[in-house]
């Protein structure tokens, strides 16, 4: 089904593409510091379901459509820019909360960041284009099992990546004791996290189909 070649190079590449910061990990990182480590294990766990949306789409050739249609791909970058520019805004627009929530405000708020780790990757066109001119080039096309390889290398993928962002949120999210003994500073990263959402979703508007 696979030849060993391609899985050891393909093993190597994954690893070095997962370790290297992009926006994902600069997503959780983000909301780790600002809202603790369970906060950025919740937005990791989105951002891989998220990845399912690019896997499948890949499968299907549904990313075919996208890396070929200039007008599909500008829809969904910008729809994806948007809601980074609209979660970093809301951060910015935070006034003084009160850290002590209710178990029930915590449960809503882990949902929410979850859906919101789900939205952001699979609203990233780049990404459904990077698992098209990546994943190829490990299989084999002319295979029967030409699906059930880009799946499960795609699952990898996803998964090798979902465990370095638990990692980079277990960190970074120590820091928020930090925090919630200094509320001024507090705020000040508030602020920060809004300016990297911001940040980020102007990356997504800005960037150019390959």
């Amino acid at each position: 089904m696979f030849s060993f070649q391609n899985l050891y190079l393909f093993f190597i590449a994954s690893l070095l593409l997962n370790l290297a910061p992009g926006n994902d990990m600069l997503y959780v990182a983000s909301r780790s510091i600002s809202q603790g480590i369970k906060a950025g294990i919740v937005s990791a766990l989105g951002i891989f379901f998220g990845c399912f949306v690019h896997i499948f789409a890949a499968v299907l050739g549904l990313s075919i459509i996208i890396a070929r249609s200039a007008y599909l791909f500008s829809i969904i970058k910008f729809a994806g820019a948007a809601y980074l520019i609209y979660l970093g805004i809301k951060a910015l627009t935070t006034k003084d909360r009160h850290m002590g929530d209710t178990a029930n405000q915590t449960k809503v708020n882990k949902w929410r960041l979850f859906k919101q780790g789900i939205i952001t990757n699979a609203l990233n066109p780049k990404v459904a284009i990077f698992f098209l001119s990546f994943l190829p080039q490990f299989i084999d096309p002319a295979s029967s099992y030409f699906k059930f390889q880009l799946f499960t290398l795609g699952f990898w993928f996803a998964l090798q990546g979902t465990l370095v962002l638990i990692i980079v949120a277990i960190i970074l999210g120590k820091t928020k004791d930090f925090f919630k003994k200094n509320p001024k500073v507090w705020m000040i990263q508030e602020k920060v996290t809004g300016i990297i959402l911001i940040s980020l979703g102007i990356k997504v508007a800005l960037a150019a189909k390959k």
